[in-house]
């Protein structure tokens, strides 16, 4: 089993940072990637960021140069800088771990909202 720990959301004016990381502890022998998906209700997940094994970062088209995936192996934490916010970030942040099983986990979900 795996299990995923997210901290770092909360309220941020537009243009404002975050940094959000995800702890993952347990079975983490076996990951192929690691990564961020967002979700706002009545709307699918849409993937943010992920990163590699290797260490290869990959994002979602809408926040290309704005957010930065990053990983800290000896503390199996992924973090997620997010610069320059927007209203429309405004959702549920979840963690996510895919292994090479093609198994999913995800962490419970951290709010981020974007407002003045």
């Amino acid at each position: 089993q795996v299990q995923l720990v997210e901290s770092g959301g909360g309220l941020v004016q537009p243009g404002g940072s975050l940094q959000l990381s995800c702890e993952a502890s347990g079975n983490i022998f076996n990951v192929y990637s690691m990564g961020w998906y967002r979700q706002n209700p009545g709307k699918l997940r849409e993937m943010v960021a992920a990163i590699l094994s290797d260490g290869t970062p990959t994002y979602g088209w809408s926040v290309q140069d704005q957010f930065t995936i990053s990983r800290d192996n000896a503390k199996n934490t992924v973090i997620l800088q997010m610069n320059s916010l927007k209203l429309e970030d405004t959702a549920v942040y979840y963690c996510n771990l895919h292994d090479n099983e093609a198994n999913d986990y995800w962490g419970q979900g951290t709010q981020v909202t974007v407002s003045s």
